[in-house]
């Protein structure tokens, strides 16, 4: 099943169930199932209770076309946002100006703020010049975490994902750079981007078996396979949940592959106008534009 989060005409945020180019509002069609105020975490928190009554597609006179919705981050407002570095073994071995970097013998996390989550085809805002001119992109596979849960075995993990997402990973190189701790630089505003609907676990039979890809203006950039990740998502998953509850609707990156634009030389960092498509297979895609942020 693939869920997203939409508006329609300005009005308030909606869930939908996507099948082919049909958006069928969940809150529309079964009036009363969800709560308001933040639909898709109250379907995630209850999914297995309700899930049985979606299956069951209503008319499609009450379904609308994909196209005349706006998108937004499946997920808008997610308790946390997480990212691993440094997950994929030819991702490290860039030659990155400056860096010398080493496989990971531990993971590496980072934090990316709520703040900076944006719909899967909302334009990417690029600082002022003068506030960096090193903005990246990272093709990568999302998880979305289904169930409040700690401690979780790594054999168990998979039970508590709700489903995947396609997501790119914007980077303020030189502010992620500039001390050990990389949140700020990955934290600006928009550079969260995610989606473009959740596919539900059920439906993907094994998220380390997909490819990845990701194009700057028609140029693949990007290409890999999430099978060739150094700590996979039952790794990651374990992990994390040693140190910290895990619950529903938290979002996390899961890692990058080589192609990044400070790899280049010279970098081909992002610019104003510069369109960037990120895929996953099986899960669709997200692309946005880039604009100049407005003083």
């Amino acid at each position: 099943m693939r869920l997203c989060t939409f508006q329609q005409g300005g009005q308030a945020a909606e869930v939908g169930l996507v099948d082919g180019e049909l958006v069928y509002p969940v809150q529309r069609c079964w009036p009363g199932l969800l709560d308001s105020r933040q639909p898709m975490l109250d379907l995630i928190e209850r999914w297995v209770d309700l899930r049985g009554q979606l299956q069951a597609l209503p008319s499609s006179d009450q379904a609308l076309r994909l196209d005349q919705v706006h998108l937004l981050a499946p997920v808008p407002r997610p308790g946390k946002v997480l990212g691993i570095g440094l997950n994929y073994v030819e991702h490290v071995n860039e030659q990155i100006v400056g860096e010398t970097r080493e496989v990971p013998q531990h993971q590496v996390w980072f934090t990316k703020l709520v703040t900076a989550v944006n719909g899967p085809f909302d334009p990417i805002v690029l600082p002022d010049p003068q506030v960096s001119d090193m903005v990246d992109y990272e093709a990568e596979l999302v998880v979305i975490i289904g169930q409040r849960c700690k401690h979780v075995p790594r054999e168990r993990a998979h039970e508590v994902i709700f489903g995947y997402c396609v997501g790119n990973d914007v980077s303020v190189r030189d502010w992620q750079k500039r001390t050990p701790q990389w949140m700020l630089g990955k934290s600006f505003d928009t550079h969260a981007p995610f989606g473009p609907w959740i596919t539900t676990s059920d439906a993907v039979a094994d998220p380390h078996a997909l490819n990845l890809r990701g194009w700057v203006n028609g140029e693949l950039r990007q290409s890999s396979h999430t099978s060739l990740m150094i700590f996979n998502i039952w790794d990651q998953i374990a992990h994390l949940s040693q140190a910290m509850t895990l619950e529903p609707g938290d979002v996390i990156y899961t890692g990058t592959c080589s192609g990044v634009g400070a790899a280049f030389k010279p970098p081909k960092f992002l610019q104003p106008g510069d369109r960037g498509r990120m895929e996953v297979e099986g899960l669709g895609g997200i692309e946005a534009t880039c604009v100049r942020e407005r003083s």
